[in-house]
C-alpha cells in the first residue's frame, strides 16, 4: 500500500475513534455516582449552568458540555430551578433535564386538624424556602400538601394554602343540606375544626357533626374539650387534664361556659370534616363518649349516656387510668 494511502486510512481510523469518544462523552453514562441535586438560578446563561454542573460533579468537563450542547443539543433554552440528576445521568441526559424544566418538588404537609401554630413551624422548617411569615389565620388553611420549589417564598406557600380553603369552602357550600344549623360558611369552618379535633375516625365524623348541629339548633352547650384547650395552648396538645379552672373560663372559646359556636376555629379543618357539618348524619343524638376503641358510643338521652360514660369509666378503671 502506498504511504498516502496508509496515511489516509489512519485518519479515517482516528477519526473514527474520535466520534466514538465524542459519543461516548455525549451519550455515555456520566461521573455522579449517586443522584444529585444541582440548582440553575434564574436568569443563568448555559455556561454558568454548565459551571454549577461541573462543579456538583454531575458533568466531566463545563466546556465540553457547552460544546457538545451546541453540536448536537436542540436550541430549547434551559430553564432555572432545582434539579435531581440522577446517578450517571449523561452529558445529554442532563441537557435534557434542563430543557424539561421538571424542577425538583419539595412540599409542605399539613395534616388535617393542624393548629395554624404548627402550620408556622412547618413553614418556617421547610428546607428552601424564603422570607418571613406570619401565623395564618386559625381555620384558613386548607390540610393537604403543598409543593414548592428552592426560593419560593413562604407567603406565596401561605397564599396557595389559603386560597385552597377558600375554594373548597365555598363549593361545599353551594351544596350544604338545608336545614343544618350553621348558617355561614365561616361558623361551618368553625364547628367543622371542633368535629375534626373530636374524632379520629372517618366513619364517625358525620355522626360527630350531628351531636353538634343538633345541639346548637336546642340551645345546649357543646361541651367540646378541644375548645377548652384551644385558648391555652392555641391548638398544641395540653400534655395534662383540664383544670377546672379552664372549665369555668369564659373566654369566648370554651364550649363548656357558653352555648354556641367559639368564637372561631380551633384547628385547621381537612375537606372530610368540612363535608361532615354541611351534611350531618339523620339522627337524634346529643351526646357521645369513647368507647375503649378509639372510637366513640352516641346516645339520644342523657340516661343512655350516663349509661355509656359508667362503661368508659370501667374500661379505664381496668386499664389502672383511673
Amino acid at each position: 500500500m502506498r504511504p498516502l494511502g496508509c496515511l489516509g486510512l489512519l485518519a479515517g481510523l482516528l477519526g473514527i475513534f474520535a466520534l466514538m469518544l465524542i459519543g461516548q462523552d455525549w451519550k455515555g453514562a456520566g461521573p455522579a455516582n449517586a443522584p444529585m441535586t444541582v440548582q440553575v438560578p434564574r436568569g443563568a446563561s448555559l455556561a454558568r449552568a454548565a459551571q454549577a454542573l461541573e462543579r456538583a460533579g454531575a458533568i466531566e468537563s463545563a466546556t465540553r458540555f457547552r460544546v457538545y450542547a451546541r453540536v448536537f443539543g436542540n436550541n430549547a433554552p434551559i430553564r432555572a430551578g432545582e434539579y435531581q440528576v440522577p446517578a450517571h445521568a449523561s452529558a445529554s441526559d442532563v441537557l435534557a433535564l434542563l430543557q424539561s424544566g421538571k424542577v425538583r418538588q419539595r412540599f409542605v404537609v399539613v395534616p388535617e386538624g393542624y393548629p395554624s401554630v404548627m402550620v408556622h413551624d412547618a413553614l418556617l422548617r421547610a428546607d428552601g424556602l424564603i422570607g418571613p411569615v406570619g401565623i395564618p389565620a386559625e381555620g384558613s388553611v386548607l390540610p393537604d400538601s403543598y409543593a414548592y420549589e428552592r426560593g419560593d417564598t413562604r407567603m406565596s406557600v401561605v397564599k396557595r394554602m389559603q386560597q385552597a380553603m377558600k375554594d373548597y369552602v365555598a363549593a361545599a357550600w353551594k351544596k350544604r343540606k338545608p336545614g343544618i344549623a350553621v348558617k355561614t360558611p365561616e361558623a361551618a369552618v368553625a364547628l367543622a375544626s371542633i368535629v375534626e379535633k373530636e374524632t379520629g375516625k372517618p366513619s364517625e365524623r358525620r355522626m360527630v357533626a350531628a351531636v353538634y348541629d343538633n345541639r346548637l339548633k336546642q340551645g345546649i352547650p357543646l361541651q367540646a374539650d378541644p375548645t377548652v384547650i384551644y385558648p391555652v395552648t392555641l391548638g398544641r396538645p395540653l400534655g395534662r387534664r383540664i383544670l377546672r379552672s379552664e372549665l369555668d373560663a369564659k373566654n369566648g372559646y370554651n364550649t363548656y361556659a357558653e352555648a354556641g359556636l367559639p368564637k372561631g376555629p380551633i384547628a385547621n379543618p381537612g375537606r372530610a370534616s368540612i363535608d361532615a357539618v354541611l351534611n350531618p348524619a339523620d339522627s337524634p343524638a346529643l351526646y357521645f363518649v369513647a368507647d375503649g376503641t378509639g372510637g366513640h358510643v352516641f346516645a339520644n338521652t342523657l340516661a343512655e349516656h350516663n349509661a355509656n360514660v359508667e362503661k368508659w369509666y370501667a374500661i379505664r378503671r381496668s386499664r389502672g387510668e383511673m
